[in-house]
């Protein structure tokens, strides 16, 4: 007898907007820089960019933000920006409408690079609906979804690669990625620029599209 069908989601960007993760990087850290260094808010932002360039998104430290707050002396009052930035997080209209109703049918799981830090803070209205939730920085020390990244999550969950359906707003770390893993994908386009069977505009195309391309 076959199990529910699993789906999972990225976050920013799919289920949540850029809000918080913005006023964190780039609002929040670089004020705290600017007076710890008596810098305007401004050339501290300058600076900051400049700086993160240096590291690079290659680099496992860029998502890790109490690596920002130990090179730049900053205490450890990370989490307190975090949840002073907590009013930031905003959902996607549909969001809650589309997770409450596929988690009646399938089982939901949530895959990001977002730090579990965030990811803690960006889900509290949210979480409840999901069976699990894997950070790719935090828990496989990967900082980009790779193919080994979705295998690993299937090993994880119990699941063959066809038996997962991935939904996310980045073309290639969550359309391409996945789908040259074996896991069958969407990509979410909220400009409405893309068109295509396995093309979302909205989420709560999803659940169409899916019995679309089973057959059904």
């Amino acid at each position: 007898m076959m199990g529910r069908q699993t789906i999972s989601f990225d976050l920013t960007g799919t289920l949540t907007t850029y809000r918080f993760s913005n006023r964190v990087w780039f609002e929040e850290l670089p004020r705290l820089f600017a007076k710890k260094n008596r810098l305007s808010f401004e050339e501290a932002k300058k600076k900051l960019k400049q700086i993160y360039d240096e590291v690079g998104e290659e680099r496992l430290e860029w998502y890790d933000l109490k690596y920002w707050f130990r090179r730049f002396d900053l205490g450890d009052s990370w989490y307190r920006m975090l949840e002073g930035a907590s009013c930031e997080v905003e959902l996607y209209p549909e969001t809650k409408k589309v997770l409450e109703s596929l988690s009646h049918k399938y089982d939901l799981v949530l895959l990001t690079n977002a730090a579990r830090e965030f990811v803690e803070v960006e889900t509290r209205e949210i979480k409840g609906y999901f069976r699990s939730i894997f950070s790719c920085v935090s828990d496989f020390g990967q900082v980009k979804k790779t193919p080994g990244f979705y295998l690993l999550v299937c090993r994880r969950l119990g699941l063959r690669a066809e038996e997962l359906t991935h939904v996310g707003d980045h073309w290639k770390f969550d359309y391409l990625i996945p789908r040259q893993a074996g896991v069958r994908a969407f990509y979410l386009d909220r400009s409405r620029k893309a068109r295509g069977q396995f093309v979302l505009h909205d989420l709560q195309e999803l659940e169409e599209k899916i019995s679309q391309v089973a057959g059904h």
